[in-house]
């Protein structure tokens, strides 16, 4: 059963890496659809694999020499370090005030209505749909809100991520990606960070993470590689197919607790 976790890890990461959605967007509607562990133990196990893949994959990325726009990433990753803080206590107090299966409901039914909006955007980039900003602030903003919604939903970031850098700052999908990726570094540090003050990992079991630490890992190196011979229309149809396959996925989970 172990080895399940591993493959979901490994798998999750590698797209994650080459799409820049991290992985937690697939890894947190999985684990829900398999039903061994709650929420909570979900969210952790998620954050930690998400996190041990950016590492790996932005490491990948700067020995390859790979220009990062640190420019804009690093405003709106400093932005989703306290919109992570605000997400995870959101999450604990919405978990505070109703049943694991409510909020498992929630998530799914919010990433649903955010990855049906995501794959409208990416069909019509044909006509270059952008709204260019450079102020600092708004990024920060941005930031914020992305680490937000990404915390609460134990996702990473991902998909979000991707569609802000295309229409607020003018990259392609690759591009895209590679950026994702260093901001969902921050945003996954605050929210491990946020889960260790809170005393959110007492309770948790730690049987399959070490496992999911590893596959996050080899899925950001060999995702990371992919990604080099892969040209911008090649990510975006894997994003694409990704976001799809997501959404028939949440439906599932939504019904399968109904």
């Amino acid at each position: 059963m172990l080895i399940i976790y591993f493959v979901v890890a490994l798998f999750a990461t590698v797209i994650g890496a080459i799409a820049g959605i991290g992985g937690g967007v697939i890894i947190k509607p999985v684990l829900d659809l398999l039903g061994t562990y709650d929420a909570s133990t979900i969210s952790v196990l998620s954050s930690f694999t998400v996190f041990a893949m950016a590492i790996s994959s932005v490491i990948k990325q700067l020995k390859s020499e790979v220009k990062l726009k640190f420019g804009i990433a690093v405003p709106i990753a400093i932005g989703s370090v306290f919109g992570g803080w605000l997400g995870d206590n959101l999450f604990g107090l919405v978990l505070r005030n109703t049943s694991d299966q409510i909020i498992t409901i929630i998530q799914n039914v919010i990433m649903i209505i955010m990855l049906s909006f995501i794959l409208i955007y990416m069909f019509k980039q044909t006509k270059k749909i952008a709204m260019p900003v450079s102020n600092k602030v708004f990024i920060l903003a941005i930031g914020v809100f992305l680490g937000t919604v990404s915390s609460f939903l134990s996702i990473g970031g991902g998909p979000m991520n991707i569609c802000i850098l295309m229409f607020f700052f003018l990259m392609d999908t690759k591009e895209a990606a590679r950026n994702s990726i260093l901001i969902i570094v921050f945003t996954q540090m605050s929210s491990i960070t946020s889960m260790f003050m809170s005393g959110k990992l007492n309770n948790i079991q730690f049987d399959v993470l070490p496992l999911m630490i590893v596959g996050g890992i080899l899925g950001g190196i060999i995702g990371s590689h992919l990604q080099k011979k892969m040209t911008p229309n090649d990510v975006t149809k894997l994003f694409n197919l990704v976001v799809i396959g997501l959404i028939v996925i949440n439906i599932i989970n939504i019904i399968k607790i109904c």
